[in-house]
């Protein structure tokens, strides 16, 4: 069955009738990954207590050899992490200063945006926060950095990337995806953003890959399921919208520009791998109408609600302070949010860049992002604002170094 918007609401009725029938005690599973929910929320309380619930690590110690297996186990149990000084500090806060001349001096402020960003539309706000911007020599630095070439070679090799002989994606190349800024000034209360999961929401019950990952969660064997299994992940499909990513990735993730830490108006986290299995589950309750999945929605990032996810809130914690050069990863099923408000003194800023290795769907990806490039036009996954076509001092491709080059699919 492939993925269609045809009467969605059936689908779905056919989806929880199908899975009721071979899960009949889908009840009492609901019940089960309540109970491990609440422990991990236990967990997490504990773990903020002495300072963080999300592991923490030096790039350093990660270079070499990659992640020890008790680190793995952090890391697979939370599903995000902190590297401390992926990029050295010193030369990202000059990156830092040249990205705000670029906005500024190519006149971002003055451009009046033509689309809606469907992503960020419920934003209102005079000054952006979140910024079109692709191609920034700031952005391709960050990018093709060797250093963030190895983080995200270990990163990926978290997963299960190969199985009885087939190779799912390979870990130690990666697919360079165009993301955005981030530069949200003090004082700032429009960038909030709710807790939320990308890369998907009615298809995570729906599409028929999806259906492959959660396997054991539907079938009511949530203990088994594997969030680090790459073998449908790489097929799977998403609703075509500007507010959902069309890559895969093993982590999202962002490079901060600035020093920023709780009240600074940063991301938030679930730092548990069981959420996705218990708002799955959750879906499937009879409190839930026959035709709807707790609010999910095509074309839309997974909400969490509290109306229906009331103790997944309970676990929401912010990222701790973090400096000019340490990047921040989770896992594409993490719950995360924005803090409403930047209560802090200094700008709160990072370049958005995730884990996205060479695989199929990826590859077909590059093939569109490359022209996009050579034009200055937005990420093919975005708006299309296309405020970069003009712009004085943009990237191009003599900018891309040798590792850059394979990134983007140009070698």
């Amino acid at each position: 069955m492939a993925l269609s918007t045809e009467d969605l609401p059936q689908q779905v009725r056919d989806f929880k009738r199908t899975m009721k029938a071979k899960c009949p005690d889908y009840k009492r599973r609901f019940e089960e990954v309540s109970r491990a929910m609440e422990a991990e929320i236990t967990r997490i309380k504990k773990e903020e207590a002495k300072g963080s619930a999300i592991p923490q690590f030096e790039f350093s110690s990660i270079a070499d050899h990659g992640f020890n297996e008790e680190q793995r186990h952090r890391l697979h149990q939370a599903g995000c992490g902190i590297i401390r000084n992926t990029l050295p500090e010193q030369e990202v806060a000059a990156h830092n200063d040249a990205l705000s001349r670029y906005i500024i001096e190519n006149g971002y402020y003055e451009h009046t945006p033509t689309v809606e960003d469907n992503y960020f539309s419920q934003l209102k706000s005079d000054k952006p926060q979140i910024f079109g911007i692709y191609w920034s020599p700031a952005q391709i630095w960050a990018r093709q950095h060797h250093n963030m070439a190895v983080t995200r070679r270990h990163l990926n090799r978290l997963w299960t990337w190969q199985n009885n002989g087939k190779t799912f994606f390979n870990p130690d190349q990666e697919a360079s995806y165009a993301d955005r800024v981030r530069r949200r000034e003090p004082g700032d209360a429009t960038l909030g953003l709710s807790p939320h999961v990308d890369s998907g929401s009615i298809e995570r019950w729906i599409e028929p890959h999806y259906r492959e990952v959660y396997y054991n969660i539907f079938q009511g064997d949530w203990q088994q399921y594997n969030a680090f299994d790459g073998a449908s992940r790489v097929d799977v499909e998403e609703f075509p919208s500007p507010a959902v990513c069309s890559v895969f990735r093993t982590f999202q993730g962002w490079v901060a520009l600035t020093p920023q830490g709780k009240g600074d108006g940063t991301l938030q986290v679930v730092p548990s791998t069981l959420a996705i299995p218990y708002m799955l589950l959750r879906a499937l309750q009879d409190d839930v109408p026959e035709d709807e999945l707790c609010g999910a929605a095509p074309g839309r990032a997974l909400t969490v609600s509290k109306e229906w996810h009331p103790l997944l809130f309970e676990g929401l914690v912010s990222v701790p302070q973090v400096h000019a050069g340490d990047t921040m990863w989770w896992h594409p099923d993490t719950i995360h949010a924005v803090e409403d408000k930047h209560n802090g003194t200094g700008y709160s800023n990072v370049l958005f860049i995730g884990a996205a290795p060479d695989c199929e769907k990826n590859r077909r990806f590059l093939d569109k992002q490359r022209p996009a490039f050579l034009k200055g036009e937005s990420c093919p996954d975005f708006a299309p604002e296309h405020h970069e076509r003009t712009y004085q001092g943009r990237a191009t491709e003599l900018d891309l170094t040798d590792l850059g080059r394979r990134q983007m699919g140009f070698d």
